[in-house]
């Protein structure tokens, strides 16, 4: 076909495949995988050397055009792209302006040169550092404060730390398995010119951050050819009393100064790192008792929990964003066009240190729930067998057993139904432990 665009994906399962294929223009795309899903999803070791290699090695043997190298995962996808592309010319961002956002001691002192009043007290510190806590203290931050990796990974190894006691705790942790994470970054790392300041706080440290909190909201949006659009802002509602996550809710109920606010903040920061012609999302807090805004983090790709409150709320999915920027062109994304005024996504949970799985919905009763609530899609992560322990990219404190997505015309409609769907989420466990 003339004009076809041939576009690779790191890390290409058939259910986005599949999304793909709806997005606008995808008549004129050929999807390619490259690296394959498993070695990106729900795994505990990276080893981006060897992806590296092995992408570049069926890239250069590819008979055709190479016309946009994308992804729309975390890490450690996000952080070969700029590499990738770089490799192949095709168009992101460069590796300094992401890593300025994902190294989070890195990406904190950027934003302190532009937004110091919103951002919260921090400092960068090294776990294997029995003088740590003292440190910590010289630096100005007391309890309660909030610890996690130089290099995050969805909320794990993130802890608040109220006493001595949970710091130790969380420094143990920090030791037995930061290296997971860390050892690959540093891989990353060692591609970039980074600052002598930099440089020193390499993937095995920690930040301690003052702790922030309120509304959480994230700021959905892009920059190309220099122009930064924030084109949604969807909410993350947690569980009460608790750092767990309830529901991502979209579009966002945060009155609309706080809104125009954050993202004049967006616009500011992003275009100070010098990111471009890449999708982002950063997330803040409004802290509504003090009319005060925090920017927590910045991420350097779309949302993969929010492409489905995009489809139901404006009519596509916010893939289309990472897919028209990595063919170098204004993203094409439409507005208020979906089926639903409103739309969520549920994490169903439960709040044990450790269970074994009994089980778990059947297909033809999962079949029937999403027959009767219109536009539903529910997404069980466990299987019989399976103890809750061996999931990954969970949070410290809870499990999610599914993720529900569902559209209504309210936000109470939302929880109403939610709450009658999960009701009839049959799962069942044995040697539950806390």
């Amino acid at each position: 076909m003339a004009g076809e665009k041939n576009i690779f994906v790191v890390g290409l399962n058939d259910f986005n495949r599949q999304r793909l294929e709806t997005l606008r223009g995808a008549e004129h795309w050929r999807f390619h995988g490259t690296i394959a899903p498993e070695a990106v999803y729900d795994t505990e070791e990276f080893d981006i050397a060897a992806m590296l290699a092995e992408a570049t090695a069926q890239l250069e043997a590819f008979e055709g055009s190479i016309d946009a190298i994308v992804g729309y995962m975390d890490f450690p996808v996000s952080t070969m792209l700029p590499i990738l592309c770089e490799r192949f010319g095709t168009t992101s961002t460069t590796l300094a302006s992401l890593l300025k956002c994902e190294h989070k001691y890195w990406s904190r002192r950027v934003q302190k040169e532009v937004i110091p009043d919103f951002i919260p007290g921090f400092t960068a510190f090294d776990p294997f550092d029995d003088e740590a806590l003292v440190r910590i203290g010289e630096a100005g931050l007391y309890f309660p404060f909030f610890i996690k990796p130089i290099k995050s990974s969805g909320s794990r190894l993130g802890f608040r730390i109220d006493t001595p006691e949970d710091f130790y705790q969380a420094i143990d942790q920090l030791r037995e398995a930061i290296g997971l994470i860390a050892d690959p970054f540093n891989t990353v790392l060692e591609q970039a010119r980074l600052p002598d300041e930099i440089a020193a706080v390499d993937g095995h440290f920690c930040m301690a951050e003052e702790i922030i909190g309120g509304w959480q909201c994230t700021v959905e949006g892009y920059v190309f050819a220099g122009d930064v659009v924030s084109y949604g802002i969807v909410d993350s509602l947690r569980y009460p009393q608790v750092l767990s996550f309830f529901h991502y809710r979209y579009p966002s109920g945060l009155p609309e100064p706080i809104q125009a606010k954050m993202r004049e903040l967006t616009e500011t920061v992003m275009t100070h790192i010098g990111y471009d012609n890449a999708a982002f999302n950063v997330e803040y807090f409004w802290d509504e008792v003090q009319d005060r805004i925090w920017l927590l983090e910045i991420n350097t790709r779309i949302s993969q929990s929010h492409c489905d409150l995009f489809e139901k709320v404006d009519g596509i999915s916010h893939q289309q964003v990472t897919l028209d920027l990595g063919l170098g062109q204004r993203p094409d994304m439409p507005h208020r066009q979906g089926a639903f005024p409103m739309a969520a996504k549920f994490f169903y949970r439960v709040f044990f240190t450790d269970a074994l799985v009994t089980r778990v919905p059947t297909p033809s009763e999962l079949a029937e729930l999403e027959a009767d609530f219109p536009g539903a899609m529910i997404d069980i992560q466990v299987a019989e067998g399976q103890w809750l322990s061996s999931l990954p990219e969970q949070d410290s404190y809870s499990f999610a057993l599914a993720h529900v997505w569902l559209g209504a015309t309210t936000a109470d409609g939302l929880l109403a139904d939610y709450d009658r769907l999960a009701a009839r989420l049959a799962f069942e466990f044995d040697q539950v432990q806390g």
